[in-house]
């Protein structure tokens, strides 16, 4: 994304000129983003050959996770729905991981129906659901037991999912009882180690301990796990943040791989999703006060959710850059009906004017997947970029469809 001549472009489409012929709000999607990010996580990891299993929590638009799939990546899904998606895209149920803490037994015998890659259980009860439904059905089904290492991956609280506070996984003794009861099942087949200590993780060291922590227990358990399941969380610079150093995360995996005849997985969503994307909005109105101006945007926290829900800050341009600056700080909102429904304050941002376009930038993950019809808004458009090509991978959502 970059400006030319003043305009706001990405790759070589004026996001001005979008916004003018499909309306606002838009999320518009680079796919020369999307494969950089791709092929730079492909590389940086080649050497342990790993499995990339692509979160579609993520981001759940059918079109561009059909795109993910043609780079050959797998899916880790949470939920039936998100696994019906994934099978939709054409992705390979042998490249699918079913993660989660609440599966139901519907859930349960759908994944298990389509032969997955692997159900990762995250409690005895789970897996005990899972041995009665695969003896019903006369089946060994493949699973990995996720362990919580109660590593602090030093992120927002709302997005740790790795200590043993959280509810995720289970903690290392139960994790030795699962594996003895694995063991003595005919229908339960272990082939891996599950672990995920975070989101939006942006330090190589939380992933050093959580490997130096996965390492004891293997050897304790002495069990020899097909895959070892890392997750993802792997984080990106939403302002100006440093970035998550693959290097030495590789180093780290390689040398916990020493001895181990394991395939390594990942899950990463927003790493591979969240620079792609960004969000256009058109300023309604710009409501004067003492010490601020409210920029009051078309789009709202129904449309874009991580600030209000978790204090997320992103970058906001102009489509359309101009010399002058406000005097006064902005606060960018929504017209919901909530004081949450604020996307972030900027001082010295550009003048703006009513029916003025900018753009909420690194929205790619956990933007349109995290939307709803809050105030019974419908959902808004998606595009997707490629060069000077401009294609709707979803139409904007129509009153009548969710009244």
């Amino acid at each position: 994304m970059r400006f030319l001549n003043s305009k706001l472009k990405i790759e070589n489409t004026i996001l001005q000129n979008i916004a003018k012929k499909y309306g606002t709000p838009a999320y518009c999607y680079s796919y020369k983003q999307l494969r950089e990010n791709i092929n730079d996580f492909k590389k940086n990891f080649k050497s342990i050959s790993p499995l990339i299993c692509f979160a579609i929590k993520s981001n759940t638009n059918l079109n561009l996770i059909k795109e993910i799939k043609k780079f050959g990546l797998g899916a880790d899904v949470v939920s039936m729905g998100e696994l019906m998606l994934a099978l939709k895209a054409g992705i390979s149920p042998k490249k699918i991981v079913f993660s989660g803490v609440g599966k139901t037994s519907k859930e349960i015998n759908f994944a298990i129906d389509k032969n997955i890659l692997l159900i990762n259980s995250e409690s005895k009860s789970e897996i005990i659901e899972i041995d009665k439904i695969a003896k019903i059905k006369k089946k060994q089904v493949n699973i990995g037991i996720r362990l919580n290492p109660n590593t602090d991956a030093k992120t927002l609280s709302q997005i740790s999912t790795g200590k043993k506070d959280n509810k995720f996984g289970v903690n290392d003794k139960t994790f030795f009882e699962l594996v003895r009861y694995c063991k003595n099942s005919k229908n339960i087949n272990l082939k891996c180690l599950s672990v995920h200590i975070g989101s939006q993780i942006l330090d190589h060291k939380p992933y050093e301990k959580m490997l130096r922590i996965l390492d004891k227990i293997i050897k304790k358990t002495q069990y020899k796990f097909d895959f070892i399941d890392l997750g993802g969380g792997m984080g990106i610079p939403y302002n100006n943040d440093k970035k998550l150093n693959y290097k030495k995360y590789h180093s780290a995996i390689k040398k916990f791989l020493k001895n181990k005849k394991s395939q390594i997985i990942f899950e990463p969503g927003r790493s591979i999703v969240g620079n792609t994307g960004v969000l256009i909005s058109k300023v309604i109105y710009i409501k004067k006060s003492y010490k601020k101006n409210f920029i009051i945007l078309d789009a709202a926290m129904n449309d874009l959710m991580r600030p209000a829900l978790y204090g997320a800050v992103h970058r906001i341009l102009p489509l359309l850059k101009r010399s002058k600056k406000s005097k006064k700080i902005y606060e960018f909102v929504g017209p919901i009906c909530e004081s949450t429904d604020k996307f972030t304050s900027i001082k010295n941002f550009q003048e703006l004017k009513e029916k003025d376009f900018i753009a909420i930038c690194d929205v790619g993950a956990y933007g349109i997947s995290l939307s709803s019809n809050y105030n019974l808004r419908p959902k808004p458009i998606e595009i997707l970029i490629n060069g000077s090509k401009i294609r709707v991978v979803k139409k904007r959502q129509k009153h009548h469809e969710i009244i």
